[in-house]
């Protein structure tokens, strides 16, 4: 079963590409370099300045703006001291190197300026559309429902990131307020589908299954049924595909002053009661989603814990990154949550 939930494994070159992209960043300020040796050393047996109007070229292919400019002083530096020191003032090859690299060098910190608006026009774009589809996944958890007052707050591990394959949901229901704080394992949108089909089999099967663990095994099911679907239609897919899961924490909260959780191998949720946090172990240890065959006792059991007004229970946020769920019970519209999420 956890074969199909595997995910493609991540390039392998990445470091690799950051070096040789490094190193072309160091090619227009080498050929300076070289053309200064050149030309104060008794190795000098040609007229190398000309060699310096590519620099501006090279450095707007690798760099931005700025890069450009860095490189257009170096040029320009290089090329009045070889012209000082072999005293060629006078020669019409001086000028002549000087507006080419003029020319030259205006239209590199054009082009370049050119690229970076484009290319930031085009993540501007890609974060409106990840935030949209954020939104649309991660819907807002609203800040009362029947008895609870509840609160969440979303921040993904990489910076500039607006989505990833953590996952969130509180539902009013006529069984209680049900919600989920739920991880997967990996990145990209691999993960992201991954969340996407756990939410939405947990928002379809909520409303009907009176029992907290058909919600749970609901949600599984749904998840192995899309990874069966998605490696069938990878050639050769048992060959590049590597472990992966999700983790997952239901819990319910009906009117009666207790709630009930179903932990699938996520960090544990904390109950904050009297000033004090303890973590709620679950009785029977399951896995996540995707690691069903590690489970060799019964089936998914239901905890019950004491929850009365003013005791907000809070999932542990993952390492890295925070999806974190803060709910309250109620006594009175006045009454507010005790903590929040750090």
């Amino acid at each position: 079963m956890a074969q199909p939930l595997r995910s493609p494994p991540g390039p392998g070159a990445g470091g690799h590409h950051q070096v040789v992209f490094a190193l072309a960043e160091c090619v227009p300020f080498a050929i300076a370099l070289l053309v200064l040796l050149i030309e104060f050393t008794p190795a000098h047996v040609g007229y190398t300045v000309p060699l310096l109007v590519a620099t501006p070229a090279l450095a707007a292919v690798t760099m931005g703006p700025k890069g450009t400019l860095a490189a257009v002083g170096a040029a320009v530096g290089v090329s009045l001291a070889t012209a000082t020191y072999n005293q060629a003032w006078d020669s019409q090859q001086v000028y002549t190197n000087f507006l080419a690299l003029f020319l030259v060098s205006a239209a590199s910190f054009m082009t370049s300026s050119a690229a970076r608006t484009r290319r930031e026009n085009e993540l501007n774009q890609v974060r409106r559309i990840a935030t949209a589809a954020q939104e649309v996944l991660l819907r807002p958890v609203p800040d009362r429902l029947g008895p609870v007052r509840a609160s969440s707050m979303y921040l993904a591990a990489e910076t500039g990131a607006q989505i990833g394959g953590d996952l969130y949901d509180v539902v009013q229901t006529r069984y209680g307020v049900r919600m989920i704080v739920g991880d997967v394992r990996g990145k990209g949108l691999p993960a992201v589908r991954a969340a996407a089909v756990v939410l939405g089999a947990f928002r379809e099967v909520v409303h009907y299954e009176d029992d907290l663990a058909e919600v749970i095994n609901h949600c599984g099911e749904a998840l192995r049924r899309d990874a069966v679907v998605a490696v069938a239609g990878v050639v050769g897919g048992d060959d590049v595909l590597l472990e992966g899961f999700v983790t997952a924490l239901v819990a319910q909260i009906p009117d009666s002053p207790h709630f009930e959780t179903i932990n699938r191998g996520h960090p544990l949720p904390l109950l904050l009661s009297n000033g004090t946090v303890r973590p709620l172990m679950p009785t029977v240890p399951l896995p996540p989603f995707g690691l069903e065959e590690f489970i060799s006792g019964p089936p998914a059991l239901t905890d019950s814990y004491p929850f009365a007004p003013g005791d907000p229970p809070r999932p542990e946020p993952p390492r890295g990154r925070r999806g974190v769920i803060l709910v309250d019970r109620c006594e009175d519209e006045g009454h507010q949550p005790t903590g929040g999420p750090t």
